[in-house]
């Protein structure tokens, strides 16, 4: 396939989009309501869905053209992973979006990942339904994604996985508060991203794209190997707001997926 000069463009174009899309508050500050840089408008259905990504603007052309995007189905027998991915999530206010495509946390300086010497600051976490990523060709009920950004621009993004059991006693101040409209709320209470976290820190590790436009690649994934556990009511809560918010399986190509010892 022709590569247009468009691809030619640096990541960092993307990245200022990117964050500009899910913006991360200040210490003293509310966060803004949900707005991008680019006024294109994109969805889940109809005319403006994934399908279309890279037909709706020349920025997002690389959600069609690119070689290495997310979500991908984790199936093949991983490469074992030796380094350690270190998290350190401290308690942040509560301030919840609802952007139209999702729910979103926006998380106070603070927070943290550390992976082969590399420093990743949280800026949001976000859901989607059903899960993103598949394995062995299953998804699961929804799939939490904890975004971040060094201080080069470089983004990680760690996914975890949820299926139906048990209620989930964190998500429950932002289910609660959860806005059925457009908005941003901020609910008095604080949360800690690390009790969205399973108790088992296996990951898988590979290199992808953000999911949503516009679709930039290089970004670091961590997907946890093991789920959480969530009931059907706070999945049927969620998907009463977003019927269906997961960008369809993506080619693997020729990447390498490795796994956490």
């Amino acid at each position: 396939m022709k590569r247009r000069s468009l691809l030619r463009l640096t990541g960092a174009s993307f990245l200022s989009s990117f964050l500009a899309a899910f913006p991360a508050p200040s210490a003293n500050a509310a966060p803004r309501n949900f707005s991008r840089t680019s006024s294109t408008q994109w969805g889940y259905t109809g005319d403006t869905s994934p399908e279309h990504w890279g037909e709706l603007a020349p920025e997002f052309r690389i959600c069609q053209t690119g070689q290495q995007q997310t979500p991908i189905d984790l199936t093949e027998a991983p490469v074992v992973e030796p380094d350690h991915l270190e998290i350190h999530y401290q308690p942040t206010s509560l301030h919840i979006t609802h952007n139209t495509r999702t729910i979103q946390v926006n998380y106070a300086p603070g927070s943290h990942i550390v992976f082969q010497g590399e420093t990743f600051h949280l800026k949001q976490f976000h859901f989607h339904h059903p899960s993103e990523h598949f394995v062995l060709g299953k998804p699961y009920d929804l799939e939490l994604h904890l975004v971040h950004q060094s201080a080069a621009g470089k983004l990680a993004v760690v996914g975890v996985f949820a299926q139906i059991g048990a209620s989930h006693a964190a998500l429950k101040p932002i289910w609660d508060a959860m806005p059925p409209e457009p908005q941003t709320v901020e609910v008095k209470t604080s949360i800690n991203a690390a009790h969205l976290l399973p108790t088992d820190r296996q990951f898988y590790e590979y290199r992808g794209s953000l999911s949503t436009p516009p679709c930039s690649e290089d970004v670091l994934w961590f997907v946890m190997a093991q789920p959480i556990e969530v009931s059907a009511e706070q999945v049927n809560q969620f998907a009463a707001l977003f019927p269906h918010n997961a960008r369809p399986i993506q080619p693997k190509g020729d990447r390498i997926i490795k796994h956490s010892i």
